[in-house]
């Protein structure tokens, strides 16, 4: 079931650092990861993003070595590393809790691990130096655990698995127990230290927000499958199926039934007798295990528009969009840069705007609106299990 690091070895690429192929983990009559396939690159800032459950710590638990694949390989640098103890992969896990010895200074936790590999105490002594002064601690080398702050103690948790020098930097929601604030300037500082040093981060989080800030690409995982793999941007704009449609950013789901595909467009109506029209007609999946489609007429389908797609107008306004519809607003909130409404159009269509903040008017509760969009702000996917 599992192999040596020296027993397979797959094509250098040049460009894939740690490569995943054909992994599947299975606990008892529960299986936590599908078969899998992933490449990640040399140096990449790469992010397992999805739900609690979807399989994105079980996956980094078997890179690390902490847990082994019922089947499949993980090569490193073209050597398969599946069968080797955590202790000798040049990879190093920072967890959500940072687990610092609490009778040990700052200093003395951060060379523990090399000490244990009996590197020689002046170079022990200079890398610690250096990897305080990487994560701007300096100061802090005397200090105890219970005397820093959490953010604080996450830098001195990131330095402890920086002074090993890893190849790939494992990161299981490290910022989790952090509050808003510090969670942003911890992905700031982040960011920061992976422009500078030469490791692969593979970071596990279910915060769409933090995925999108850090990632030069993202994993989108739910149900231990692989639903999208790309960059923030793609991923947001682009998105392969319904589940990664409302998973990553806002998303406005309105059921209805295609009712037109005349002239390469089609049109569809809800069940509150929204009348809509996109130029596609492709229709999308529910999930990665569900399969594209072309459009028909009597297909269900789901709508999507993201939230700031649409435009908010006061009722009789000519918007001269193909998408218009009367509603009322339900709820405003002013968040600064933009105003976030919650519309309700028909008998029980809730649908989430957001409008720039500048040059727009804002609008009262009860207030009767148009709401519009244009027709290329439209994606239509399946119901899971079909359209």
């Amino acid at each position: 079931m599992t192999s040596t690091a020296t027993a397979e070895t797959t094509p250098d690429t040049g460009l894939d650092h740690l490569e995943i192929q054909g992994v599947k983990k299975v606990f008892g009559e529960n299986t936590a990861i599908a078969r899998l396939d992933l490449s990640v690159r040399r140096g990449e800032f790469l992010s397992l993003l999805g739900p609690s459950g979807c399989g994105k710590t079980t996956l980094l638990r078997m890179i690390a070595g902490f847990e082994h694949p019922t089947n499949g390989h993980i090569y490193l640098d073209g050597k398969d590393i599946v069968g080797l103890p955590p202790h000798r992969r040049p990879v190093n896990t920072v967890f959500q809790s940072y687990l610092l010895f609490p009778h040990m200074n700052i200093a003395d936790n951060i060379a523990y691990g090399l000490k244990q590999a009996k590197v020689p105490k002046p170079e022990i002594a200079q890398r610690v130096r250096d990897v305080l002064a990487l994560v701007q601690m300096e100061d802090f080398a005397g200090r105890k655990p219970e005397q820093l702050s959490g953010g604080q103690q996450q830098r001195i948790a990131l330095a402890r698995a920086l002074v090993n020098r890893p190849q790939v930097l494992l990161l299981d929601e490290p910022m989790s127990a952090l509050d808003r604030k510090l969670r942003e300037e911890m992905q700031l500082e982040l960011k920061r230290l992976h422009t500078k040093l030469d490791t692969t981060f593979v970071f596990v989080t279910h915060d769409q927000d933090e995925a999108l800030a850090m990632s030069d690409r993202i994993v989108v995982m739910y149900d231990g499958v692989i639903q999208q793999v790309g960059s923030g941007e793609d991923i947001y704009a682009n998105p392969h199926n319904g589940f990664v449609a409302g998973f990553i950013g806002k998303q406005n789901f309105i059921p209805a039934e295609v009712t037109s595909t005349d002239g390469g467009t089609a049109q569809m109506v809800s069940a509150n007798s929204t009348v809509m029209e996109t130029p596609s007609l492709d229709l999308r999946p529910a999930s990665a295990a569900g399969k594209a489609g072309t459009l028909s007429v009597g297909d269900r389908v789901r709508a999507a528009i993201r939230p700031e797609r649409m435009r908010v107008a006061p009722a009789g306004e000519e918007t001269g969009r193909p998408n218009t519809a009367r509603g009322k607003v339900i709820s405003t909130s002013f968040l600064g840069d933009v105003i976030q409404y919650m519309i309700v159009v028909g008998d029980n269509d809730e649908l989430l705007a957001r409008v720039p903040a500048a040059g727009n008017e804002l609008l009262a509760a009860d207030a009767e609106v148009d709401l519009s969009w244009d027709a290329d702000a439209v994606a239509v996917y399946g119901f899971e299990g079909g359209a």
